[in-house]
């Protein structure tokens, strides 16, 4: 009866926290290893997101393989407008450092730009769709690569930024351009030196990058990412305008009441074959109360002989009835 209380309890937490708070249209706290969702407001409701779109922008380019490459500006560039770095017709830049100036000054014209170079806008913008649908994100559109949004429109939702973030952070190029403060660029043309337009990377020691956004119909978005003792978080809120303070209050209760701890250790199976084992300890990010409601079921499969490290089933984590993870489990077989 205890147990059930708890439980009760636990899943009241988040609904409770996300009333403290106003987040705009839509946001969402994940932990960025597991996925957990810690806070969450209509994270599924899909939104014109702004220039956070050049997240994926950034992503395609630096997968491209041709970031030291030369970027000739064409005539193309005349298309931008609103946020620029204002390169101009004839300017040579290594796309490398167009991607820091799609990021940091969030340049509609060096997104054109990019996007021209790779292959044309078309074909880059169904790029950027495919990539979106390998990473999960089922509720997202891109039409364009900057995020502008009278002519095109790019629709997502909290939770899908979030997994583009997540994805985006494990390329440690994105994870050096998406922190850094301030780049300096010399061109054939003009010095550039620029400053990043995430104030949090200013404001919040704990940040380690993320995107503004922008937009008349959009309003405010931002996809920001921080990490502290061992938790990585991620924040996405859109149409939201006060955003930067939501962020930092969102990663102030993810770090004052979540922690990385390990919920399966693979030396402490009970199990009555001891040939029985796991390669890997898991941690997930779970609160002090929760300590309690972790368990684990074994799932193996019965068979008269085994082949030695064959998979024979799984280690069940589980938060109370909800299923977090599945550890694979071999045994060994003694020759």
């Amino acid at each position: 009866m205890k147990k059930l209380f708890v439980i009760l309890l636990l899943l009241l937490i988040i609904p409770i926290k996300v009333n403290a708070y106003n987040l705009g249209e839509a946001a969402v706290l994940m932990e960025e290893d597991t996925k957990r969702v810690l806070v969450s407001k209509n994270m599924n409701k899909k939104k014109l997101i702004a220039s956070t779109t050049k997240i994926m922008t950034a992503v395609i380019a630096i997968e491209s393989g041709k970031m030291d490459k030369m970027v000739k500006v064409t005539d193309k560039v005349l298309e931008s407008y609103g946020s620029n770095i204002y390169l101009s017709i004839g300017e040579k830049m290594k796309l490398k450092d167009m991607v820091y100036g799609l990021m940091m000054q969030s340049g509609n014209d060096a997104a054109l730009m990019i996007a021209d170079y790779l292959g044309g806008e078309e074909k880059f913008v169904k790029k950027m769709n495919e990539k979106a649908k390998k990473i999960g994100m089922k509720n997202t559109t891109f039409l364009n690569p900057h995020g502008l949004d009278e002519k095109t429109k790019n629709y997502s939702t909290a939770y899908d930024m979030a997994l583009l973030m997540r994805y985006a952070n494990g390329d440690p190029t994105f994870r050096k351009i998406t922190g850094c403060k301030k780049y300096t660029v010399k061109t054939n043309k003009k010095t550039y030196v620029w400053a990043n337009k995430n104030k949090l990377l200013y404001t919040y020691k704990y940040t380690t990058g993320g995107k503004t956004g922008y937009t008349k119909k959009a309003y405010r978005t931002l996809v920001t990412s921080a990490s502290k003792d061992g938790l990585n978080l991620i924040v996405v809120t859109l149409n939201d305008g006060n955003d930067f303070k939501n962020h930092k209050e969102l990663y102030e209760y993810g770090f004052n009441n979540y922690s990385m701890q390990k919920v399966f250790d693979r030396n402490k199976m009970n199990l009555p074959n001891k040939n029985i084992y796991a390669k890997d300890d898991y941690y997930y990010p779970i609160t002090n109360d929760e300590k309690q409601l972790i368990n684990v079921d074994y799932q193996i499969k019965d068979k008269k002989t085994y082949k030695n490290n064959e998979k024979v089933g799984y280690a069940i984590i589980k938060l109370g009835n909800k299923v977090i993870h599945k550890e694979k489990l071999y045994i060994k077989v003694k020759k």
